[in-house]
């Protein structure tokens, strides 16, 4: 689920709660409005200019708003290109390591086991060595992941670091910094509840994704989603002339996801806390690119569904296409 602050509503804080336009109540503090006549302007004002600032839902911090130009999405556009070739020759070189690691660790073992005898964990060091090898491809590859989402979700939670959150962590067309926060934004959560569902659906879909696609692919696979979630959102913000702040993992996690439904149709899924209630994966990606297709067609803002629709299509495109042709063509790289 992408996090997706609307920048046109000019607001204060107050007290109590908030609900945010993702829907999620927040045991923060309620916003006042202070500038009523913007509230209900369809989109930024009209005399914005590039750079200009306007209140954030974080207590004495703006952020940057106006006309998104050309030159950011064409800026965008030329990031996400070379993040995404970045990643995935970054993973194959990373397998090719990987596979050369455990032919020469495979021959030390082999060795030690003859000479000396059954190995024996000695220290702290061997032993987590031996849980982590222990664990599932999927739950290694996911672990990290989780580990630098809490990392920045705990940024969030300290406010003198909020206006480089703001900044750097959650993507925006209108702002000076287009490309980094592209990245950057995809492991950035504010709300409790925001950060629990993404990583739950990313933990149910890793292991089968990682099994199917390697640890190495996934990774470039998820990578790359994010960017190219983060581009779609803003070439849609920038179509429609509605710059806002975007933050989440669910542009990566519909890519994971997508790709999952379109290799295994048939895999019964279910619904959190409704497990009775089962059908195919098929029907679930079905329903949900039409449901983020609708979002983009009638410019729904309770999700940020440009970049919800732009990771499925990307995970849709890695099943049929990138992993049968794109992958194989990193031999010569390697």
């Amino acid at each position: 689920m992408w996090q997706n602050f609307c920048l046109k509503g000019v607001y204060k804080y107050g007290s109590s709660n908030f609900l945010t336009n993702k829907g999620y109540i927040q045991p923060f503090r309620t916003f006042k409005k202070i500038n009523r006549s913007r509230v209900s302007t369809p989109g930024p004002p009209a005399e914005a200019k590039k750079g200009s600032l306007v209140p954030t839902p974080f207590e004495g911090i703006r952020a940057e708003t106006g006309p998104i130009h050309s030159s950011s999405i064409k800026k965008a556009t030329a990031f996400t290109i070379a993040f995404s070739v970045g990643s995935f020759c970054g993973a194959s070189i990373w397998e090719y390591e990987n596979i050369r690691s455990r032919l020469v660790n495979r021959a030390k073992t082999f060795n030690s086991i003859f000479r000396n005898g059954q190995r024996k964990v000695q220290n702290f060091k061997n032993d987590f060595e031996y849980w982590w090898n222990s664990l599932p491809k999927g739950d290694r590859v996911f672990a990290p992941i989780l580990v630098l989402n809490l990392i920045v979700f705990g940024l969030w939670r300290i406010p003198r670091y909020q206006p480089m959150m703001v900044k750097y962590f959650c993507s925006n067309p209108a702002a000076r910094a287009v490309c980094w926060p592209m990245i950057l934004s995809t492991f950035s959560h504010y709300s409790l509840f925001h950060i629990f569902a993404n990583m739950y659906v990313l933990h149910s879909f890793s292991n089968i994704a990682v099994a199917s696609l390697g640890k190495e692919q996934f990774l470039g696979l998820y990578l790359s989603a994010g960017v190219i979630s983060s581009l779609a959102s803003y070439i849609f913000k920038a179509a429609c002339n509605q710059p806002g702040l975007s933050l989440g993992a669910s542009g990566a996690i519909m890519a994971i996801l997508s790709f999952v439904c379109f290799e295994y149709p048939d895999t019964r899924l279910s619904i959190l806390f409704i497990p009775m209630y089962t059908f195919s994966a098929a029907a679930a990606i079905k329903t949900i690119i039409c449901f983020d297709l609708a979002g983009v067609l009638l410019r729904w803002k309770f999700f940020d569904h440009a970049a919800h629709l732009g990771g499925a299509l990307f995970g849709m495109f890695w099943s049929f296409y990138g992993r049968n042709v794109v992958w194989p063509k990193r031999e010569p790289l390697v």
